[in-house]
């Protein structure tokens, strides 16, 4: 079965989609700061006003022209009249008993896709989607099952974390000694973001400037099902965290759980891994492994995750799988869990349970899914 889409994909450039507005103002939020200044010298101002504005909408998050103090009356102006700076709009806002939050947001075209904020007692990890659905099929995840609409921009991608930061009011940015409620940013929800590797780096570069919002990219975690050739292009665009979605330690078992494999399969993915510069830099590589009942959770398959991961610098988060409607799979047990944990961390790598969060509002790991469905006609592809 093939796992990447059989059309071209269509590309929109950032701020292209107009969100219900009769107008044709672009949408700077997604814009390099290269960008920012060519839009505002065809707009006729001046390119030094690039800088003054990127603070304003990314270390203190306005999104009205008129706030920006600094700049000159009749420069506002124009700004107001040739852009926007426009974030996802909100459709829905779901908050978990156990203070997960989760948004479903709806892009310019009317497409939506899912966002996540995890609070622990000293962070805050938001959950970002790359894509509205996902090419890959991964039969214990539920986004699989949503076709793939198209890719997120780079705008659609940083006003994910830009909502959140606005449902917590934390706005200014934080300085680096304060307390961040929004400590980092996890590429983990729906889409496989090697698959929209361009618009995912624009926006993680934005997202990691220093004179925005300023995350560090010990901050940021990647999570790729195996787009082996894109992971080496991550080291040398981004060098942040690199998570890798494993869940199996044979061929034969993944290609069913993560399909994509029989392209690049497990052997090749490691060797990819190994060769990551976080794995020669002291920084640990996250091999996601999702515990699924009789299928991948036996001891042998605990040795063998131990055998094959012992040679790169890995941490491996054993996450107790979390259903779905219709989902075929079922969770491992609790003593099954903790047994594997025990082999692998008796083992010598560091392996924790990762504890359900959001499991109530549909927003733990592999839950996430939107309604927006492929239109006929619509050319979709990578």
């Amino acid at each position: 079965m093939s796992v990447l889409p059989t059309e071209p994909l269509q590309i929109l450039e950032p701020g292209a989609v107009a969100h219900g507005r009769n107008d044709l103002r672009r949408n700077l939020i997604g814009l390099s700061r290269d960008g920012l200044k060519s839009a505002l010298v065809e707009a006729g101002l001046e390119p030094f006003r690039a800088a003054q504005i990127w603070q304003w909408i990314y270390w203190h998050g306005v999104t009205d022209f008129g706030r920006m103090t600094n700049i000159a009356k009749k420069a506002r102006d124009r700004l107001a009249d040739q852009f926007v700076i426009e974030r996802p709009s909100i459709v829905t806002e779901q908050r978990s008993v156990d203070g997960t939050r989760k948004w479903l947001l709806r892009f310019g075209d009317g497409n939506e896709a899912e966002t996540v904020n995890i609070p622990e007692t000293d962070r805050g990890s938001v959950c970002v989607s790359s894509q509205v659905g996902c090419t890959l099929t991964c039969t214990f995840c539920h986004t699989g099952t949503q076709p793939l609409v198209r890719n997120l921009t780079p705008d659609e991608i940083v006003g994910q974390f830009m909502v959140a930061r606005d449902s917590y009011g934390e706005w200014p940015t934080p300085t680096a000694d304060a307390q961040r409620m929004l400590s980092n940013i996890v590429m983990m929800g729906m889409g496989e973001p090697l698959y929209n590797f361009d618009n995912v780096v624009t926006a993680l570069k934005i997202v990691m400037d220093d004179q925005g919002i300023a995350l560090s990219r010990r901050r940021i975690t990647l999570s790729t099902s195996g787009v082996v050739p894109m992971i080496p292009k991550v080291g040398e665009a981004l060098d942040v965290n690199l998570a890798v979605s494993l869940h199996a330690v044979s061929d034969e078992v993944r290609d069913t759980l993560v399909p994509i494999n029989r392209k690049w399969p497990i052997a090749e993915l490691l060797k990819a891994c190994a060769d990551y510069p976080g794995a020669r830099n002291s920084r640990r590589i996250t091999f996601e492994y999702a515990m699924l009942k009789g299928v991948n959770d036996s001891d042998a398959d605990a040795r063998e995750l131990v055998r094959i991961l012992k040679p790169i610098h890995a941490k491996v988060n054993l996450i107790p799988f979390n259903p779905w409607p219709g989902a075929p799979y079922e969770c491992s047990s609790n003593n099954r869990i903790h047994r594997f944990a025990e082999i692998v961390n008796d083992g010598g790598l560091s392996a924790p349970v990762r504890t359900p969060r959001g499991r109530d509002i549909s927003a733990a790991c592999g839950q996430l899914k939107s309604a927006s469905l492929r239109q006929r006609g619509v050319k979709v592809a990578l």
